[in-house]
């Protein structure tokens, strides 16, 4: 039973403390002093608190009770603060995980929160004064990959220190650094009315003209002009760069000297237009849409040497090798064929293509290696090993493959395309991987030749443009090409 003075008091004390260890005093009645309520708050109202310490000593105090920390014997009661394990922990995960993103993973290893020893890092609470600023000791490696090392020869993210960094992709020029404009250049797929010489002049057929332009000093010459009930369909130099030959909408084949500007001959044997020429070092290859190929040799007085049938409609795409022993024909029957110097028939009937084959070239860097690029039901660029007849590789473009040359200085192609995006792209070879894209016909590119030096390459376009681009290296320096100062910028005519 609770004690009269326990239950007097109204307090709920704790075992071991009296009643008499608390006491309120109570203000006396007089009718002198009489004080509002408002006046107990005053600092003159409250008493002190009695010191809880000695039970024993009485004391008095105010109406509210404030303990003292340091005297009240909070062990009693199971109050004494001790540390949150959960919450200490906590925080030490979450000290280490800062560490780790401000100082690296090694100072965020359990050994290095201890005390370091000797020859141990520096603790990561107080870093080294030269972590901000670039590091020029070379002696030792980087602790962290995040070192700032990491921007010299020392790198972490390597394999080795020995290994080479990768070479950065070569930048080629997004946009041309000539155009030329070509009114009356045709849009028409099965026509080849570009080509460049050895000697440095580009040859252009324009509705029913051949004009010459020279890449040294810019002048254009008009070469012939058909006449009104004839056209040109295709253009070719030989490799000499002294004769150009001109394949006609009648079906004849004319050669010209290309230095005086004079017919030397005409050679019939087509029933209609003659739209691709390809020269060897000595025969001529004309194909047209009687989809029959001719071989014309200059030495000879006969119109063709020999014929080669083999295509199912019009031929539209001729390249000799460049060993001269092999000619590649493509044609609108979706074929790709391989010819002989002896042979009557194809040696290799490649029927893989979905649309019609123009776009075909012979690597210069590996024998018997031929690439072939499809028309729009297609878009594959293919290539084949011509030895056994196998296919390599293809990649699909996404558009109609128009044109494909190799650079003679590096092992990389050209390809050109239509319908849809009339793009010209720069692919790496065995690795197909995408140097560069460029854009600027607002039609599709269906014209493609290479200057003598192997840097510059133009295209032609049913937007009725020639434009010029600066694509690969030169043979000796691997640096990109710069403008020579031979080329003005801006547009100007061809004829």
């Amino acid at each position: 039973m609770e004690s009269p003075q326990t239950k007097k008091s109204g307090l709920n004390l704790p075992a071991g403390m009296s009643g008499t260890s608390l006491r309120l005093d109570t203000f006396a009645s007089s009718p002198s002093s009489s004080r509002s309520i408002a006046s107990l708050t005053s600092p003159s109202s409250l008493r002190s608190i009695s010191n809880l310490t000695s039970p024993s000593k009485s004391s008095t105090c105010s109406d509210r009770f404030i303990p003292c920390r340091s005297s009240s014997r909070l062990h009693t009661f199971g109050l004494v603060d001790r540390p949150s394990p959960v919450k200490e922990g906590s925080n030490e995960a979450y000290s280490r995980l800062l560490k780790r993103e401000l100082f690296g993973s090694d100072f965020a290893s359990p050994s290095s929160l201890s005390s370091p020893s000797a020859g141990a890092p520096p603790s990561p609470i107080s870093p080294s004064k030269n972590m901000l600023r670039f590091k020029t000791d070379h002696s030792t490696a980087p602790s962290s990959p995040y070192s700032p090392s990491i921007l010299g020869q020392q790198s972490t993210f390597g394999s080795d220190s020995s290994t080479p960094p990768p070479k950065p992709p070569r930048k080629v020029p997004k946009t041309p650094h000539k155009v030329l404009d070509a009114p009356s250049l045709q849009d028409d797929f099965y026509l080849n009315l570009v080509d460049w010489s050895s000697q440095n002049v580009l040859a252009v057929g324009l509705g029913t003209c051949v004009y010459l332009w020279s890449a040294s000093n810019s002048k254009v010459t008009k070469l012939c002009d058909l006449g009104p009930y004839d056209g040109v369909c295709s253009v070719q130099w030989t490799r000499e760069g002294s004769f150009i030959s001109i394949g006609t909408n009648l079906g004849q084949v004319q050669v010209w000297d290309g230095t005086q500007c004079k017919k030397v001959r005409t050679m019939g044997g087509h029933q209609t237009r003659t739209g691709v020429l390809a020269w060897n070092s000595r025969i001529l290859a004309s194909g047209s849409r009687d989809r029959n190929i001719l071989q014309h040799d200059m030495r000879v007085s006969g119109d063709f040497i020999n014929k080669l049938v083999g295509h199912k409609s019009e031929v539209c795409g001729l390249k000799w090798s460049c060993d001269d022993r092999e000619l590649a024909s493509g044609g609108n029957d979706n074929q790709l064929l391989v010819w002989n110097q002896h042979s009557q028939q194809p040696t290799l009937r490649l029927t893989e293509h979905t649309a019609a084959v123009k776009a075909i070239a012979w690597s210069p860097h590996q024998s018997g290696l031929l690439v072939s690029g499809g028309g729009t039901a297609d878009r594959c660029i293919r290539f084949w090993n011509t030895t056994n007849g196998h296919q390599l590789n293809s990649v699909d473009t996404g558009s109609q493959v128009c044109n494909l040359v190799w650079s003679k200085n590096v092992n990389e192609l050209v390809s050109t395309h239509g319908y849809s995006q009339n793009q010209i792209m720069v692919w790496k070879y065995p690795s197909l991987a995408k140097v560069a894209t460029l854009t600027g016909h607002s039609m599709r590119v269906l014209y493609l030749a290479m200057s003598p030096d192997g840097q510059t390459i133009v295209t032609g376009a049913g937007d009725e443009t020639l434009r010029f681009w600066n694509i690969f290296p030169s043979m000796k320096a691997p640096a990109p090409v710069k403008d020579t100062g031979l080329w003005s910028l801006g547009r100007t005519q061809i004829r």
